[in-house]
Parts: C-alpha cells; structure tokens; sequence
C-alpha cells in the first residue's frame, strides 16, 4: 500500500475490520457519513465461532443491506439441545417461531460485509499499523490521521479500549472454544447443543456436506478432542470424517464495562463488552449496536449510544448467566434438562425469550412459578 492510499483525515475511523467494524461503517455510510476502515490483517478475517445465524441475525443484517441465504450456506429452523449423564440422555428441541436460522462460514459473512461496504463507499485499508497516541493523536502507518469520531472494533484485547480509558468493568466469566469443520451430511434441521463432562459442543449445518462443530469448556486445559469425547453420541457420528479445516481457538467471556464512550471515541463489540457465546447471539449484537452507534453519530451525541448500548446486552447477559449454571452445576442441568424434556413447550418459551420474541418478565410471570416448582420436585405432575 502506498502512502496515497492511507488516509490523513476521516469523518468517523474505524479500528477493526472485523464483523464489528464493517458493521458499523456500514450502518454509518447508510446515513450518508464518511467512515475509513483500518486492520493490520488482511481479508478473510476468521474466529472460531458457532457460526449460526440465529432468526434475529439475519433481520439485523438485512438492515446493513445484507441478504444471505441457502445458496451462502445451510438453513436450520431450531435448536436442539442433548444432555447424556450415566446412561441417561434427556432432549428436548424447539422451533424458530420467525423464520430460519442461517449456518454460514465466518469467511462468508466476512465476505459479504466486505461486499457491501465497498459498494456503499466505505474506504478499506488492510495490512496497516495503527498507533494510538498521547492527546488523542492517531497514526495510520506512521502518517497522521485526522477523525471526526473514532470506533474501536478491536476485540475482546482492545488497544483502543485501553487508550481511551474505557477498561473499567467487570468481567463475570470466561471461557475457552475451539471450532472445527467436517465432510459430513447434516443429520438435523437444527442447531444441536451436546452437554458432556467437559463441556458443550455446537453442531451447526453449514453446508449441504459440511458441519461446524464448536466446543467450549470452562478448563483452558481441556480440548476440543476431549469434549467430543466425553459425548459418545457426537464421538461416533464425527469418527472417521474428514475434516475441512484446522483446529481453531478463542475465548468467549461474559464481560460488561461501566461505559462505551468518552469524548469522540467509540467501542463496539467484543471491544465494548460481550455474552458469553453460549448465547448464539453476538453478532446480533453487533447488528444492533451498529444501527445504535450510527444514529448517535449521525446526530452528533454519543451520549445516545453509551445509554443505549447496556439494554442490547442486558438479554443476552442474563440468558448466558442462566445458562452457565448448567455448565458450572451439572446436577442442575440435570435436572432443568429433565423438567425441559417432560415439558418442551416450556423450552420452545425460554426459547422465544431468548430470540426476542417473548419479554423475560412475561415469561417469568406466567411460567416462572411453575418452572421452579418442577425444579424442585421433577416428578411434579403438570398443572
């Protein structure tokens, strides 16, 4: 890249080219706002992730202007979730009441990010060096670069987060994943969640031949190959299939900070908190927080985004944190999983809270007392 290709001033600069990134300079140039993008990595940008779109991310891509489909990957309309313990297995599924779920290869989504950002103006640099320094000054391979607003979109390590004195929080838990593709047909319309000793594993249909399979343990000792292990139904299913991609690794963490933006600077993203990825529901988020971001800029008040920015966390906070307890306590997962299996409308519920589609209070109002009178005696008859 020459120098006539780094920019020396920009309206609104993007650090990060990630999902994150290219959300938000999409969302940003959907109001007519002239917005750079800087990374040190070069496209495709991958993580190791689910790879699941559920219902609500698709809407809230379709917003950015992003339409993905059968032809990008595979649809799935539920979400299955498997607890085996000593011989005994519980199941339960529920259906989408919105729409389908999308699996797609994170490079894809990339991709079509990319795509669209280039078709609305956004300017795209890769492979440069960002230095952050004192008073606010920004240098974009070692030429200054002027900024009406800057957006950190740097990940869960964020060097703008630390520059702008943003770190102060509290990070409730972390986690450690690893993802894995395999050649294999999709035996199921749906996401299926596998809780074993270890861990959990995703199993995401991406492909008319081709499966995601994530695993996440609480252990930063414990690997993938020991959590599909310690599932002796997934263990089968995936021996002797050929793999589509290397091993990779991430941390998921649950993390909230006291605020997202100080002065002219902006964090969105991982970089400016996350839910743990139990939840399927962080690029949800991001969607979100893209639109939220963009209409505080555009009005010139980011005051707007940091009120706004801890209501899209609150949902996916609070389900993580319910969820977790299964993984943490295995004679309460037990025992959910027991209750969720004699009773799988209660499931489909918890589900369309956790899509959105029906509030946690609702829930809790009308099935909370029962839900938790079948915790404690889950012989209970239905009432």
């Amino acid at each position: 890249m020459s120098d006539s290709q780094i920019p020396n001033c920009a309206e609104v600069l993007v650090v990060g080219g990630g999902p994150a990134g290219l959300s938000a300079a999409i969302a940003l140039r959907q109001r007519g706002v002239d917005v750079v993008v800087v990374d040190a990595l070069r496209p495709p940008i991958d993580k190791a992730c689910g790879e699941g779109l559920m219902p609500d991310s698709r809407g809230e891509l379709a917003s950015l202007g992003i339409s993905l489909g059968p032809a990008d990957g595979k649809e799935f309309r539920g979400i299955h979730f498997a607890n085996r313990n000593s011989g005994r297995t519980d199941c339960v599924t529920a259906q989408f009441a919105n729409g389908a779920g999308l699996g797609v290869r994170r490079v894809r989504l990339h991709e079509a990010l990319i795509e669209r950002a280039l078709a609305l103006g956004v300017q795209l640099r890769w492979g440069v060096h960002v230095e952050l320094r004192q008073r606010g000054e920004v240098q974009v391979d070692g030429r200054p670069c002027a900024y009406g607003y800057l957006v950190g979109a740097d990940g869960q390590a964020s060097g703008v987060r630390r520059w702008a004195r943003l770190e102060a929080g509290s990070t409730i838990s972390r986690r450690f994943g690893f993802r894995r593709h395999f050649r294999v047909r999709p035996w199921s319309e749906n996401v299926e969640v596998h809780w074993g000793a270890c861990g959990q594993a995703y199993v995401t249909p991406v492909g008319e031949e081709e499966l995601c399979v994530a695993t996440i343990a609480s252990d930063p000792q414990v690997r993938m190959v020991q959590v599909v292990d310690s599932i002796p139904y997934l263990r089968e299913a995936l021996r002797g299939q050929d793999t589509t991609s290397q091993q990779r690794g991430a941390i998921t963490t649950t993390r909230r900070l006291r605020c997202v933006a100080r002065d002219r600077v902006a964090l969105i993203g991982d970089a400016s908190g996350s839910a743990d990825a139990i939840t399927g529901e962080g690029l949800a988020m991001v969607f979100r927080q893209a639109q939220l971001l963009a209409d505080a800029i555009e009005v010139g008040n980011l005051s707007h985004y940091a009120a706004g920015h801890p209501a899209i966390l609150h949902l996916p906070m609070t389900m993580a944190r319910m969820m977790l307890l299964m993984d943490r306590w295995p004679l309460f997962r037990n025992r959910a999983m027991r209750v969720l299996a004699s009773e799988p409308a209660l499931f489909s519920r918890l589900l369309e809270v956790h899509m959105g589609a029906e509030s946690l209070p609702r829930f809790v109002r009308q099935d909370g007392l029962h839900l938790g009178w079948r915790m404690l005696v889950p012989s209970a008859a239905r009432t």
